[in-house]
């Protein structure tokens, strides 16, 4: 959740920290901080709540000037948002620390340093980090040798970065559940929670291994594992830059982020089908073997991901592959009875999902046959350590509230329900049907985003509302879910998502002519069905927001309904996401939030 940078240089750091931080702010924050080594030899702090502007308002006051420095922006778990609870935290002047996750035995290190006379000011675990240091420091260990026996001492999932006053050359870092990237520059290093906040000053990575401790310097990188043997780390270089997490000409990444969707949906199927037919290889030279073992799929994910999953549900157990889909924090945490030749997946944009890596790290010992992730960075823990990676392609996505990222996870799944169908008879011919009809999802996107006007429009009778009630039945449910989420997250309108065949079960008693009820209707089997379910909102006075293809024929009353047209069944749900996404936008415009970084959310949920 919360970002970190770094850099040691022979030239300024202080605005490559600070453009690090603002490059980090998706990840979401409440409080941003930065410590810099004066040329005197003692650190300068800076720390304020609120956005990174607020910091580097502050910063640019003091003409701050530093060769090397780390910074951080903090989304709150120990401890309110405050200046005092903002990191970097020291102990005296002899220790900073930034620092992602939580250490969990922070109490009792609490209670043991206080016995020693160490003065806490903050309300935070990471404190706690600073003064354990800087207790080592005083026992006549140097910084390195502190973080190391530091970290033994620590219980808990975290990234941090160590910089001390009295070491003008190196910072030290080290890993334990949470990322951290190394930064190769020309007589420069830096670091950060992952590659776009250093985008502008190298494309050139080292990724830490769990419980890697690294020293810092600006010619030189040294890396010890968990173990204490000194390790090299293999290089690589991002593929992004520095322009892909820029907003361009649109107002908020969200809605730069929706309507990238055509192209990224475009460049996800790129290589991987072929001339009507779906080239397995692409998926990496383990799947092959994978998918033959499979005779059914465990999914585990969290938040969107998991909607993505619900809908491979269904696609799955159309084509006869009985499939399992939970919530990653629920799963991790009761018994599992794993059937016989089950395949584990999980799905992820980030791939640094707290819970989805404890459950895939707790599925390697539970005889799976083999692990495959969905994930769309490349460089992410979960695709490092799954069997097999398939990388949705959608970029960098910035604002909070998934949209790019949801529609390619869709688009990949389709990708595997494909290759297991073969196994379970799909013919040629049909095979390139449905390739086909992947192909055209693209065009068909670019097609419902030329509505958004007309959502913009419709958006105006949600302006006053507190509530929402999304409906669908099938693998349209899952659709509903996902529309209500963007809605809430972005609107902070209550919305809530059922399934339209249980309305009479509860939900039919909230129904109002306040109650504003959102549906697709595609021209699917169930069509009649759900229009029987809004039938019943309309006896209640509740108004109708539908999106329905062209062909279906709607006999109700006081109704706003757009349409959209040749959209095929088999990938209807990633089309019928767009119009739904559009929707939560033009909402929270008109409610004047925070659409790309909304209250109390976090882009990567990399603590439990």
């Amino acid at each position: 959740m919360c970002g970190i940078v770094g850099g040691i240089a022979q030239r300024n750091v202080v605005p490559i920290l600070m453009e690090g931080l603002r490059r980090l702010e998706y990840r979401g924050y409440d409080s941003a901080g930065l410590a810099v080594r004066e040329a005197s030899g003692g650190i300068q702090r800076f720390r304020t709540i609120g956005k990174v502007s607020n910091l580097d308002d502050i910063v640019a006051d003091t003409g701050a000037n530093g060769l090397l420095g780390i910074a951080h922006t903090r989304w709150a778990t120990h401890g309110r948002p405050s200046e005092l609870n903002a990191h970097p935290h020291m102990s005296g002047e002899r220790v900073a620390v930034v620092h992602n996750g939580i250490i969990e035995n922070h109490s009792e290190l609490r209670t043991r340093l206080e016995s020693l006379g160490f003065v806490f000011t903050s309300e935070t675990d990471t404190e706690v980090i600073a003064h354990l240091l800087a207790s080592k420091l005083a026992e006549g260990l140097d910084i390195f040798q502190s973080v190391k026996e530091a970290s033994k001492e620590m219980t808990g999932a975290y990234a941090m970065a160590v910089a001390c006053p009295e070491e003008s050359d190196r910072i030290i870092v080290t890993r334990e559940g949470s990322p951290l990237v190394i930064g190769l520059g020309e007589g420069e290093n830096f670091i950060a929670s992952d590659v776009a906040a250093l985008l502008p000053v190298t494309q050139r990575f080292l990724f830490l291994e769990e419980g890697d401790v690294a020293e810092i310097s600006r010619e030189k990188i040294t890396i010890f594992d968990k173990v204490g043997e000194q390790v090299a780390r293999q290089e690589k270089t991002s593929k992004l830059n520095a322009d892909s997490v820029d907003k361009g000409p649109y107002r908020h990444y969200m809605l730069k982020e929706i309507y990238e969707q055509p192209g990224v949906i475009a460049e996800t199927l790129e290589g991987r089908i072929y001339k009507g037919r779906l080239m397995e290889e692409s998926f990496g030279h383990e799947a092959k073997t994978l998918f033959d073992k499979t005779k059914q799929v465990q999914i585990v994910a969290c938040g969107t991901s998991y909607h993505a999953g619900l809908v491979a549900k269904y696609w799955l157990e159309e084509i006869g592959i009985p499939c399992s889909i939970e919530v990653a924090s629920e799963y991790r945490y009761r018994k599992v009875v794993v059937s016989p030749d089950t395949l584990f997946l999980t799905i992820s944009q980030s791939g640094e999902t707290a819970d989805t890596l404890a459950a895939l790290r707790a599925a390697n010992s539970m005889g799976y046959i083999g692990s495959l992730c969905i994930c769309n960075v490349p460089e992410s823990s979960l695709v490092r350590e799954s069997n097999v990676a398939l990388m949705t392609r959608a970029g960098p996505e910035i604002g909070v509230a998934s949209t790019k990222a949801f529609t390619t996870q869709l688009v990949a799944l389709r990708l595997l329900t494909l290759a297991l169908a073969k196994r379970q008879g799909l013919s040629e011919a049909d095979e390139q049907v449905l390739v086909n009809e992947l192909h055209a999802v693209p065009r068909q996107v670019e097609v419902v985003l030329e509505l958004s006007d007309a959502i913009k429009t419709m958006a105006n009778a949600f302006a006053d509302r507190q509530h929402a009630l999304f409906l669908g039945r099938g693998c349209f449910y899952p659709v509903a879910m996902e529309g209500a989420l963007k809605l809430k997250e972005i609107s902070y309108i209550h919305a809530e998502a059922y399934p339209a065949g249980e309305l009479k079960h509860g939900p039919l008693a909230l129904v109002d002519a306040e109650m504003p009820v959102v549906c697709a209707l595609p021209d699917d089997p169930l069509l009649e069905k759900v229009l029987s379910n809004l039938q019943e909102v309309r006896a209640r006075g509740g108004e109708l927001f539908l999106f329905s293809d062209q062909k279906v024929k709607i006999d109700l009353d006081n109704y706003q309904n757009l349409t959209l047209s040749d959209i095929y069944p088999t990938t209807a749900p990633i089309v019928y996401s767009i119009p739904l996404q559009l929707l939560a936008y033009h909402v929270a415009i008109l409610k004047g939030t925070d659409v790309d970084q909304p209250r109390n959310l976090a882009k990567s949920v990399t603590v439990e």
